[in-house]
């Protein structure tokens, strides 16, 4: 008791003694602290678009308080069919996707390869692919099928010969092997048509093989494991079968194979079939459909693309288009179709606003990456690779892109704009108030030290509070002796 009376009687006396000038210094050398850190935040912020201190108290101070970050998992297959939206919640989170309209390997990147001689995919893309088929493709179970074990390895090897050797390697073990097929089909087929033969064999052994884990799945976890690969490469192969009719020009057939595809396996809404689907209709002309896919499918609860933002867009634009005229519109106003149409619009480009500037041509279009990353340009390289015909079908629809992006979000260089951190908001209040507060102590500094010493005071009131209660009930001679200092 002798120490905390000894320390509170010493602040205050402290306090008593303090003049205008060490007031002023105090609140002057704050508000540079402040300053300096705000101007550290803020460059930081500009530079990698977040926080300092919020990433340093993320990444050190939250492990060692128990917290657990939680990162989303990265969309792929999945054979399991209680998929809920809570997954399809935290799947939107997620920002790189595999590409819904990749390109085959063999039969189209590698052409580019030939003509060009130079690589269409990025190491960091083909990392991606080979971690994907690792998943999708390879169960614990491999080990009790010769075949299989070949083909697990094959998935990690790094030279396409080396992939192609695994998989005649594994076809020898057993010819119904449907990843070998699947492999040969992507990588080693130099045409369409060669890919879907392969693909053919491929889905007749995967359909084989589908049949006999759904049988014995409920055994034990490595059988429900071996069902979910299985599921996989059924599902990727019928996808592929769907996309080799649709480049060969048999649409129809296309779009019957994806729509049982989507209904045979509805709750695998994350694989984005419906993208697919979308475009295949849009080659069609069937437009009715198309908005019917886009009811379904343009909900809040799952994650968004281009495709159908854009796809959306184009639909409403279809309708006012082909007599569409800005000198009109600024004369009369905008009809209520048309402030759909641009509304439609605005949305589209405020989720990806590097679309516009590939369907108008002002960027030259590349091969489609493996990968995409949502909101991003691969992902506007991807859409406007496979739609920019079908915006140029629907006459007027890019003239109104353009008037509507060029007049709205021509000047936006970066969207959607990052929201500032607190810790700026922060710092540049404590800056402001301090420099503040300086200034007054500084024109006014008796009254603000008055008012310095009464905040002091009150912060010491509970300190006063419990010595009136100690000397209350302490015997008065112990009280002495604890006073004399």
């Amino acid at each position: 008791w002798k120490i905390l009376f000894f320390k509170v009687v010493i602040l205050t006396v402290f306090l008593s003694t303090l003049t205008p000038k060490f007031y002023v210094a105090l609140t002057g050398t704050s508000s540079l602290i402040s300053g300096l850190i705000f101007i550290f935040e803020w460059w930081y912020f500009q530079k990698y678009g977040t926080s300092f201190i919020e990433q340093v108290s993320v990444s050190h101070l939250r492990p060692l308080i128990g917290g657990v970050e939680n990162s989303p998992p990265v969309p792929g297959f999945s054979a399991n069919n209680g998929e809920n939206e809570t997954n399809r919640q935290s799947l939107s989170e997620c920002k790189v996707w595999r590409n819904p309209l990749n390109l085959f390997r063999g039969a189209e990147y590698s052409r580019y390869t030939w003509v060009t001689g130079k690589e269409p995919l990025t190491y960091y893309d083909m990392n991606l692919s080979a971690q994907d088929h690792q998943t999708f493709f390879t169960c614990d179970t491999d080990s009790l099928r010769p075949s299989d074990t070949v083909m697990q390895k094959a998935w990690r090897e790094r030279n396409p010969q080396a992939r192609i050797k695994a998989a005649y390697q594994a076809l020898e073990l057993d010819n119904d092997c449907a990843t070998a097929y699947v492999l040969l089909a992507e990588e080693e087929a130099t045409t369409i048509i060669h890919a879907e033969k392969y693909f053919k064999q491929a889905l007749k052994a995967g359909e084989t093989v589908y049949r006999k884990s759904q049988h014995c799945h409920p055994q034990n976890s490595q059988h429900e494991a071996q069902l979910r690969r299985d599921t996989n490469v059924l599902v990727y192969v019928k996808r592929r079968l769907a996309m080799c009719a649709r480049k060969l020009g048999r649409i129809k057939e296309a779009v019957k194979m994806m729509r049982d595809l989507m209904k045979e396996f509805p709750l695998l809404s994350m694989l984005n079939i419906h993208e697919n689907l979308l475009e295949a209709l849009l080659e069609l002309q069937a437009y009715a459909d198309v908005q019917a896919v886009l009811a379904k499918y343009d909900d809040i609860s799952l994650p968004k693309s281009a495709a159908i933002c854009y796809t959306a867009a184009l639909l409403k634009a279809r309708a006012v288009s082909d007599r569409f005229s800005p000198e009109a519109a600024s004369r009369r106003g905008l009809s209520t179709a048309e402030i759909n149409a641009v509304e439609a619009i605005h949305r589209a480009v405020e989720f990806n606003p590097h679309v516009p500037k590939y369907l108008l041509e002002m960027k030259s279009l590349i091969l489609p990456p493996e990968h995409i990353l949502k909101r991003g340009d691969s992902e506007a390289v991807a859409y406007a690779f496979f739609h920019l015909q079908h915006w140029k079908r629907i006459e007027g629809a890019l003239n109104l892109l353009h008037c509507t992006w060029e007049g709205t979000f021509h000047d936006v260089s970066v969207y959607p704009q990052k929201e500032l951190p607190f810790f700026i908001h922060f710092t540049a209040g404590l800056c402001s108030f301090s420099a503040m507060l300086a200034v007054l102590t500084h024109q006014f500094p008796e009254l603000m030290v008055i008012f310095a010493k009464a905040f002091f005071g009150m912060l010491l009131s509970p300190f006063n509070f419990i010595m009136e209660k100690i000397k209350r009930f302490m015997p008065s001679s112990l009280w002495h002796q604890l006073t004399q200092i």
